[in-house]
């Protein structure tokens, strides 16, 4: 693994730089994360992974029924999102087109079909070198994202094995201070009276 990482460092695309900027997988709420369509359950969180391992394709989402792949999730804070880069599974399944809608999970099959806040004519990329680039605007305060996935270059089945997301990430600050102030004081109180008996027993000893 890491002699592959090393044999990327030449190419100007794979440095370090590159990885920090595609580092926005991170920030997903993967506990949120849902893909419809997906053959194996599970299989679209598989996809946003970090930027040395995107052209692992040990790791894949596969479409089932059709060539649709249909991706909600929410992002742990506040994103202004600026790029995406799309790795498919090579040949025919990669896929051509992307449909993407800020703040609207979830979007369902039906949703999909209307107009999206952004959409991309795809090309083949095995190498994740083609960045598809936001409207900024649009894309600032985004809490969560629909990827909507909805034709390849001919094939059955649609095959993804990486999705990257380059942009900007702001922490949730109000739900943070919430989340602080409701277990700071359940804490003082769950560990007064264990507490006492703890240092009762130490004292003991």
């Amino acid at each position: 693994e890491v002699m592959s990482c090393c044999s990327h460092e030449a190419h100007q695309h794979d440095d370090p730089e590159r990885g920090r900027e595609f580092s926005l997988y991170t920030k997903i709420d993967f506990q949120t994360l849902d893909c419809l369509n997906e053959t194996a359950e599970g299989s679209g969180a598989t996809v946003f992974k970090p930027w040395d391992l995107r052209k692992d394709t040990s790791q894949f989402v596969e479409s089932d029924a059709d060539e649709e792949l249909l991706f909600n999730f929410s992002f742990t804070g506040s994103v202004k999102l600026k790029g995406i880069i799309v790795i498919g599974g090579g040949g025919d399944s990669d896929p051509s087109h992307l449909k993407v809608f800020k703040n609207a999970v979830p979007v369902s099959f039906d949703d999909a079909g209307r107009h999206a806040d952004q959409e991309f004519d795809l090309q083949h990329d095995k190498d994740g070198v083609m960045e598809y680039q936001t409207k900024v605007a649009r894309f600032n305060n985004c809490e969560s994202l629909s990827l909507y996935f909805d034709k390849n270059f001919g094939a059955d089945e649609t095959k993804i094995c990486y999705i990257g997301l380059r942009g900007d990430f702001s922490e949730a600050q109000k739900r943070g201070v919430v989340i602080c102030n409701y277990e700071s004081s359940p804490q003082l109180k769950d560990h007064k009276t264990p507490g006492a008996s703890d240092y009762s027993a130490h004292g003991v000893s």
